[in-house]
């Protein structure tokens, strides 16, 4: 397999520490989607990083579809429930730690790719105010829990460490750290497991 990526992006991260949870081998193959001379149509129409390119050569994306897949090549380090509760827990730990990323990205995109004077506040303010209500609630949710799914390391960690992680390199004037301490808890424990380590983006 073959992973179409960027080293900072956190959906491709997502997937590189599943890759590397579940021990499955996998080429990182760099792309930058940005550039104008990116290829990256021939195998995402709709431009986007991650995409997996299986044994076949076929394309599968996005980043919840790849990691769903992933999870159900190997028995080792389950990190998806099978069925139930449990199993909608985690995928929604990681619609919320993904649409804070969204947001996140469209304030950093306003402000990258626009002209100063085409971007909109109002438009800035109210991304950030979904980043900041997920953030909150990913807090209260997690309360003092060890992990953000019941008593074990699921989708939900990666998916949330990723956010945070994200948070940390694109916003660092963003305070999350002190407005809640257990997310900052969480954070610090999950970066310190190998798959966070060598995937920091940058």
């Amino acid at each position: 397999m073959k992973l179409i990526g960027s080293t900072a992006s956190p959906y491709v991260r997502k997937v590189r520490i599943v890759l590397a949870e579940k021990k499955l081998e996998c080429d990182l193959i760099l792309e930058n989607v940005w550039s104008p001379e990116t290829t990256i149509q021939q195998s995402n129409p709709l431009g986007k990083v991650p995409c997996l390119i299986m044994e076949d050569n076929s394309p599968m994306f996005d980043s919840h579809v790849i990691v769903e897949y992933l999870d159900t090549l190997t028995p080792v380090s389950k990190l998806i429930p099978t069925h139930g509760r449990e199993r909608a827990s985690v995928k929604c730990w990681e619609a919320l730690a993904d649409g804070v990323l969204d947001a996140a990205i469209l304030v950093r995109l306003e402000l990258t790719q626009r002209p100063p004077e085409l971007q909109s506040n109002d438009w800035i303010a109210r991304q950030m105010s979904k980043v900041h209500a997920g953030l909150k609630t990913m807090s209260i949710d997690l309360g003092d829990s060890a992990f953000c799914s019941g008593a074990h390391y699921s989708l939900s960690d990666v998916a949330v460490g990723c956010a945070l992680g994200w948070l940390s390199f694109r916003f660092p004037e963003l305070d999350w750290r002190a407005d809640y301490p257990n997310l900052a808890r969480l954070f610090e424990k999950l970066s310190e497991r190998p798959s966070f380590k060598e995937t920091v983006p940058y």
